[in-house]
């Protein structure tokens, strides 16, 4: 029987651990933050579940949240421009999605991974411990990109083309954004300012909204990823009032302004995002391997929703292909690696074209959208697999086929 060590507790740590106590396969989770922590840290991220994930949560016996009020079910996309003027239109899925604040989420399945009879090590991971922990397990899954162990793994230049962040970010959970009914992810484009998505967040104070803003470099809502709400939250609320206003008027529409705050003073991001795919194992002179999952292996900017979805994707490839090696070697990782690789560079191929202005096609897209609801329900689908989404983006020829395909005048 495999003995696994896997160093770090996000949803890929935590997944492959659920995984891999389902199949009776020993798995020691190494993190040096305890449950307790959580409640009054920063901000982690927002994260969305599309219901890809929401089945692989149902799979492990962790999903905790059904309540169907809590979901959302299409996306409401906002395209700003002055000609022909603002373009709304909606995409839905096939099965809802979720957000919930991982404040909440991975300290509930660290208490489901050590109440069915898991090991935690509470303890940070130095590059001292690094070849104990070699020699103590038969296979590292790495699913922590800071510090000794995630240096370990080195950049694929082909699938990084970036050296710095493409967005400013600035992403806080607010009160007093009204829900819509039913629930939707509100998507608002403007160029040369930057996207903002509107997220239904399950919260510690019941839903809330995540505003997540992507703002360009050197747009006019970059300010934003600078400005502090601890030392004047009056002003700060004010300067995102006054830009939502101007740029994002779809969802600034939606906001009482006399109850629009963070849900706790804490529940703020800012900062960017280097997207990021590195080389996915590290072989140690003893023949044993570390494995990247999760953000170690491919870190992609949040604009798509994609991080939490591929991450655990990746996490039940890894434990498939556990449970069914004889021994966890050199041809075992080349599986993994076939197995995961489409969704997680479709995924961060994908996100990485919305980091662009906009081609000719892709703005020919926009406007099918808006004119073509199953093509917009297509493209909301494909939230669940991004390799789909990838074969029909990938190139300008591609794109135009899509829209074409899904004229009607092309099926008549």
């Amino acid at each position: 029987m495999h003995n696994v060590g896997i160093v770090g507790a996000g949803i890929a740590g935590l997944h492959l651990a659920l995984y891999l106590q389902k199949q009776g396969i020993d798995a020691v989770l190494y993190t040096d933050r305890e449950p307790g922590a959580y409640r009054d840290a920063r901000l982690l991220n927002t994260v969305a579940h599309h219901s890809t994930t929401l089945a692989r949560e149902t799979a492990l016996g962790v999903n905790h949240w059904t309540d169907p009020d809590q979901h959302y079910y299409y996306h409401d996309h906002w395209l700003n421009v002055p000609e022909p003027g603002p373009l709304n239109f909606a995409g839905s899925f096939e099965k809802p999605s979720r957000a919930l604040d991982y404040r909440i989420y991975l300290p509930r399945l660290m208490e489901d991974f050590v109440e069915r009879g898991g090991k935690i090590e509470f303890r940070r991971i130095e590059e001292k411990d690094i070849q104990p922990l070699v020699d103590r397990h038969d296979l590292l899954a790495v699913a922590v990109g800071k510090g000794p162990m995630g240096a370990m793994f080195e950049h694929d230049p082909e699938e990084t083309p970036f050296k710095a962040p493409q967005r400013q970010l600035c992403v806080g959970l607010y009160s007093g954004v009204s829900n819509t009914d039913p629930m939707n992810v509100t998507m608002s484009i403007t160029p040369g300012v930057g996207e903002l998505i509107c997220i239904p967040t399950i919260t510690f104070d019941g839903m809330g909204h995540a505003l997540l803003m992507e703002n360009l470099p050197d747009g006019p809502m970059t300010h934003l990823a600078r400005e502090s709400y601890d030392a004047d939250p009056k002003a700060f609320l004010q300067a995102v009032l006054d830009d939502l206003e101007q740029y994002h008027p779809g969802i600034y529409n939606r906001i009482e302004a006399s109850r629009f705050d963070l849900c706790q003073s804490q529940d703020i991001l800012q900062g960017g995002v280097v997207p990021t795919v590195r080389k996915p194992a590290v072989k140690f002179d003893n023949g044993k391997y570390a494995l990247a999952i999760g953000d170690v292996h491919c870190t992609v900017d949040p604009v798509n929703g994609q991080g939490a979805n591929i991450s655990s994707y990746s996490a039940f490839v890894v434990g498939e292909e556990i449970a069914r090696a004889p021994v966890l070697d050199g041809r075992f990782i080349e599986r993994v690696e076939n197995r995961r690789r489409d969704r997680v560079l479709g995924a961060a191929r994908w996100t990485n074209l919305m980091m662009q202005p906009p081609s000719q096609e892709f703005q020919m897209l926009l406007g099918a959208m808006s004119q073509n609801r199953a093509l917009c329900d297509e493209f909301t689908q494909n939230f669940n697999a991004p390799e789909d989404q990838w074969e029909h983006l990938s190139s300008p020829q591609r794109i135009r086929h899509w829209i074409g395909a899904k004229t009607p005048m092309a099926a008549e």
